[in-house]
C-alpha cells in the first residue's frame, strides 16, 4: 500500500475498544485509538472530518442496527469495524449468527467505496482468553474472509507479542490503557501503508513479576470493582452502554454527525475538536 494515500474523512464503528476505554482523559472521558488515529490522519488532511459512532457493551445486533446505516450514509474515505468480541465473550453465543451479522456490516460498509478496516482484537494473557480463544479465533477466521471479499485491510492486534502483556491493560482486564491504545493507532496507521513512527509490537521491557500480596490485592480490587459489577449486569440484562450513543451521533436528531479539527487553518497537531460547519 502506498505511503503517500490521505483520507480526508474516517467514520469509526464499534463497541467499548473503539470508544476509547480505558485511554481515560483528566477529566474522565475516553480517548483510544481510534481518536488517536482521527489526529493524526487530520494532521495530513486539510478540512479532515471524523466520526465516532462506537459505544461500549455493544453487542453485533447493536452496532448492525444502530451504527452501519449511520455510518454508511456518511461516505467516509476511510471506515474501522470493531465489533462481535462482546457477543463471543458471553457464556452462551451462537458463533456462527455473530459471524454473519458481522459479515452484514461488512457488505453496507464496503458499499460506500471508502477503504474498510477490519481488527482481530487483542487478547491479555491470562485464563479468559484460554477460555475463549476457539470461539475468538472462529470469529477471527470470518473476519479474515471478510476482508478476501471487500479488500478490507486487517490490523491484527490478536497475533500481539506486545499486547498480550497485562502492563498494557486497564485495571479492569477488559480494555487497553493509554499505551495500548497508542500501541493499536500506530499498528493501524501503519496497516494503512502510512510511515511508522514506532515499532507498535516491541515487548515491553523484563520486569520482575509483583509479590505475592501485591497480586493478591491487585485481584481483589479488580473482583469488587470490575468482576461484580459486570457479573451483575449480565445476570439483570444490563449493559454498561444502555442509554448511551456515540460521541458523534445525535439521540435526537437520530444521526451522526462531523467533527473537524478546532484550528483547522493551522497543519500540525491537532490540539481540539469542533462539530463541522459549526
Amino acid at each position: 500500500m502506498e505511503t503517500n494515500v490521505r483520507y480526508n474523512s474516517f467514520v469509526a464503528v464499534g463497541d467499548s475498544f473503539t470508544e476509547g476505554m480505558s485511554d481515560t482523559l483528566p477529566g474522565g472521558s475516553y480517548r483510544g485509538w481510534a481518536d488517536l488515529l482521527a489526529a493524526r490522519l487530520a494532521a495530513r488532511a486539510p478540512g479532515f472530518r471524523y466520526a465516532n459512532l462506537a459505544v461500549r457493551g455493544k453487542l453485533i445486533d447493536q452496532i448492525a442496527d444502530e451504527q452501519c446505516g449511520p455510518a454508511a450514509s456518511m461516505g467516509a474515505d476511510l471506515v474501522t469495524l470493531v465489533g462481535g468480541l462482546n457477543d463471543v465473550l458471553r457464556p452462551h453465543c451462537d458463533v456462527a449468527r455473530v459471524c454473519a451479522r458481522l459479515g452484514e456490516c461488512a457488505d453496507l460498509l464496503a458499499r460506500g467505496g471508502g477503504q474498510l478496516v477490519l481488527m482481530r482484537s487483542p487478547g491479555r494473557r491470562g485464563p479468559v482468553l484460554e477460555r475463549f480463544r476457539p470461539r475468538m479465533e472462529e470469529l477471527f477466521a470470518t473476519i479474515d474472509e471478510l476482508a478476501s471479499r471487500h479488500g478490507a485491510v486487517v490490523v491484527d492486534l490478536y497475533g500481539s507479542r506486545a499486547l498480550a502483556d497485562p502492563r498494557l491493560w486497564a485495571e479492569d482486564r477488559l480494555h487497553l490503557n493509554a499505551e495500548g491504545h497508542r500501541r493499536a493507532a500506530e499498528a493501524v496507521w501503519q496497516a494503512l501503508g502510512l510511515p511508522a513512527e514506532a515499532d507498535w509490537d516491541a515487548p515491553l521491557p523484563a520486569e520482575a513479576p509483583p509479590h505475592w500480596a501485591a497480586r493478591r490485592a491487585a485481584d481483589l480490587r479488580f473482583a469488587r470493582e470490575h468482576l461484580v459489577p459486570w457479573i451483575g449486569r449480565r445476570l439483570t440484562g444490563r449493559s454498561s452502554g444502555d442509554g448511551r450513543t456515540g460521541a458523534q451521533f445525535s439521540a435526537e436528531s437520530g444521526r451522526a454527525f462531523w467533527i473537524g479539527p478546532a484550528d483547522d487553518a493551522n497543519p500540525g497537531p491537532v490540539t481540539g475538536w469542533r462539530q463541522a460547519g459549526a
